[in-house]
């Protein structure tokens, strides 16, 4: 490049610089370069699909927000205990991404990883005759239940009637009350982990003790397990994807934590 085209240049690129640098408009103490403005009008123009605003139209939007945040300022709000808490999930999250996120998107899955993962925990089908418990029932009224449900089973054991018959009879969900007590296919991603646990380990048709829950006391029948080749991939891909973040955020955390000194009473979350 000979020096006449190196001078241009240098010409153009200053004024490029200065145009990029001009102030759009000054609100209070915040100057709004152009270059601030067309990065941000950039930003929604992209995220909208609709009908975008007008540059006009942004830039009061711009204005606003920065009357509204110097507003803010003045009036202490970010000192309130509510806006400091949203300011210390926003710092979490931030951290999070910044620490992890390209870990995270990086993780791949196998067919066989997924594979694995299915042999212990496959999608099944079951029927269930719910005992409710309503929330907020004291221990008298949940211990009531226990013993009905106890008694249910009992009748389920050495009843000949089919089990879908007896769903209708006893069972407190009306949802599921007409079909039989039939749930679906479900999976350990879909279920309670300890009713999914229960469920898992019996043979098909075979009927539970009785399972309790948040919502009650449960006796299940399993009516049906899919073979790896009949289950939905995708949802096995995310069940093992969602495993692996897992697992980066707990090593994360169990190196991070021996940072700080952090003391626990177990007892009064019991």
């Amino acid at each position: 490049m000979n020096w006449f085209l190196s001078l241009l240049f240098l010409v153009s690129t200053s004024a490029f610089a200065q145009n990029a640098n001009q102030v759009v408009a000054t609100v209070g103490t915040k100057k709004i370069t152009l270059d601030e403005f067309n990065k941000k009008y950039k930003e929604v123009v992209g995220q909208v699909l609709v009908n975008p605003p007008t540059k006009k139209v942004f830039l009061e939007d711009l204005i606003r927000y920065e009357v509204g945040v110097q507003e803010a300022r003045k009036r202490g709000i970010e000192k309130d205990p509510v806006v400091q808490d949203r300011i210390n999930q926003e710092l979490y999250k931030a951290l999070l991404e910044k620490e992890l996120g390209k870990k995270v998107q990086e993780s791949t899955v196998t067919e066989a990883e997924m594979k694995t993962w299915y042999a212990k925990n496959p999608q099944i089908r079951l029927s269930d005759i719910l005992i409710e418990v309503k929330p907020g029932a004291t221990e008298a009224q949940r211990a009531e239940a226990k013993k009905r449900g106890d008694e249910i089973l009992s009748e389920v054991k050495k009843s000949k009637r089919p089990f879908e018959e007896l769903v209708r009879l006893y069972s407190d969900d009306t949802t599921t009350k007409n079909l039989g007590g039939d749930v679906g296919w479900q999976s350990r991603t879909s279920l309670i982990s300890t009713y999914y646990e229960a469920a898992n380990v019996l043979k098909t048709n075979e009927i539970s003790n009785i399972i309790e829950t948040p919502f009650g006391f449960h006796i299940i029948k399993l009516t049906g397990r899919r073979s790896f080749e009949e289950a939905s991939k995708r949802e096995l891909r995310m069940a093992v994807f969602d495993e692996k973040r897992k697992a980066v955020f707990d090593n994360y955390f169990a190196k991070t934590k021996k940072q700080y000194p952090i003391t626990i009473n177990a007892k009064l979350v019991e």
